[in-house]
Parts: structure tokens; C-alpha cells; sequence
């Protein structure tokens, strides 16, 4: 159990650094974008991720 935890962890921190290794520039204009975004809206986007995330883990099961 503790193994897929550290995994998924692992995975999350690979995918979340590739953006900006790749194109600093493009993610430095996405944080300002977002800078710029209600809480509401950014509570969306956060929550229709989270979801997405339990539907694919539901698929894959």
C-alpha cells in the first residue's frame, strides 16, 4: 500500500516538474494567468482535475 502511495506521489512530482523543465517561459505566463483568476474559478478547474483523476483510476481498475 504504502509502495503505489510513494509511486503515485513520485509520478505526480515527474509530471508536475516536466512543464517547467520544458517551457519555463509558457509556465511562468500560465501562473500569471491564473494569478489573475477568481477562486471560484481556479476551485473549479482544481475540483473537474480531481474528478477526472477518480474516473481514469475507476477505468483502470
Amino acid at each position: 500500500m504504502w509502495h503505489d502511495f510513494l509511486v503515485a506521489i513520485s509520478l505526480v512530482l515527474v509530471i508536475e516538474g516536466m512543464m517547467p523543465f520544458l517551457s519555463p517561459e509558457r509556465t511562468r505566463k500560465t501562473m500569471e494567468l491564473m494569478m489573475q483568476m477568481h477562486n471560484g474559478t481556479l476551485r473549479f478547474v482544481g475540483l473537474t482535475s480531481m474528478l477526472l483523476g477518480v474516473v481514469f483510476l475507476y477505468i483502470l481498475k
